[in-house]
């Protein structure tokens, strides 16, 4: 390993004798003067297959909302999806699966950007500047590796140990300046905040020489979503609801249709009391407390709100009114999406005007970032 400089090897970069002749800045700017940072919104939803309740209320009705006051990209992460094996005819399917699902759901594509992941190169490219810019350190405390990968980490892909890179590429790419996430991915998205950081420290001197006094990258802030923001199992209460459960009665899945739906709430685990007045008579009650959420993520309501109204009540009675809730929601967005699946050349075309509309935005950005980092670009 000689030499080596201690910038090769993950230290602070060491401070250049004289500074090189200031190249003309990217997009017009003027150098030395910072520029405002359009509110850009990003965020995206990996392709993996029966899609949920969990994803729907968790991730895809709050797209549907975000789009009525800001700008918004979403993406199909279909890089992400390969950090675990993905067959790859499957792989096609759940990415058309998860489009038709945002079109379903309200997502107007003319108005925003859909599109997967894959089509821009971008998202590669930043990931690897990132995975030089990140340090070890900030990977080995990303605690969702250690869960996926579980006790067999030797073998997990290196894709999967390093994809918060990635996350932050998705993100960064955009200078998207709000990314809406759940509880379990806070994390994530400090490490994007944490990569985009260094990367304005470490390039200070040539961001400002393109006209980027503050440093290129925005600090993404998190927006958080409202009730029912983590949906567990209908079957048990302490455990999030998911594809991979074995028991289908666990899940409601978004194309279910109107009697599969009304099977699973009924059959839905609960206790033998009737539902508190407040919030706080939820506590050690997992499955009320899930059921509660999901009325009042599905009504647009908060838990307080869904208990002032039934307290006292049996859960038969209530089960019934989520029933009525669940299939006036989810019935209609599942019956468009199997319409939107029958035609999948169309699904391909409306992800080709994505990906088009999405390099619009990303490749001067990422010109402008291997302009910083010192790259020889056209």
């Amino acid at each position: 390993m000689t030499g080596k400089s201690k910038q090769e090897h993950g230290g602070k970069p060491r401070k250049a004798a004289a500074p090189r002749k200031a190249r003309k800045p990217r997009g017009g700017g003027a150098a030395g003067k910072a520029r405002p940072i359009r509110e850009r919104v990003f965020s995206g939803v990996q392709p993996t297959g029966n899609l949920h309740l969990g994803n729907y209320l968790g991730a895809i009705k709050r797209f549907v909302e975000l789009q009525e006051s800001h700008e918004c990209i979403y993406c199909v992460v279909d890089m992400h999806a390969i950090t675990v094996w993905q067959d790859p005819e499957a792989l096609t399917r759940n990415t058309r699966e998860v489009t038709a699902a945002f079109i379903a759901a309200g997502i107007d594509p003319d108005k925003q950007i859909v599109f997967n992941q894959s089509q821009v190169s971008g998202h590669a490219e930043l990931a690897w500047i990132f995975s030089c810019v990140a340090r070890l350190g900030w990977l080995n405390r990303m605690t969702q590796f250690k869960e996926k990968a579980g006790k067999s980490r030797e073998n997990a892909s290196v894709g999967l140990y390093a994809y918060p890179n990635l996350m932050a590429a998705d993100i960064l790419l955009y200078r998207a300046t709000h990314v809406p996430v759940g509880e379990d991915q806070k994390q994530h998205l400090e490490l994007a905040r944490d990569i985009a950081q260094k990367f304005n420290t470490d390039f200070a001197e040539s961001c400002a020489r393109a006209g980027f006094e503050g440093g290129f990258f925005p600090l993404p802030e998190p927006l958080i979503a409202g009730p029912a923001t983590r949906v567990m199992s209908l079957r048990d209460g302490t455990k999030k609801m998911s594809k991979s459960d074995p028991s289908d009665l666990a899940r409601i899945n978004m194309t279910d249709d109107a009697d599969a739906i009304a099977k699973k709430i009924r059959k839905a685990r609960t206790d033998p009391d009737p539902l508190p007045s407040e919030p706080a008579g939820l506590e050690g009650r997992p499955e009320a407390e899930n059921l509660v959420g999901i009325f009042a993520a599905l009504s647009g309501t908060s838990p307080e709100d869904v208990l002032a109204t039934h307290g006292g009540s049996q859960f038969s009675d209530f089960k019934k009114e989520l029933i009525a809730l669940a299939i006036a929601e989810i019935g209609p967005i599942g019956a468009e999406m199997q319409r939107l699946m029958s035609d999948p050349a169309e699904i391909d075309r409306i992800l080709c005007r994505g990906a088009a509309r999405a390099r619009q935005i990303a490749d001067p950005n990422m010109r402008t970032v291997k302009d910083i980092v010192g790259f020889v670009v056209e």
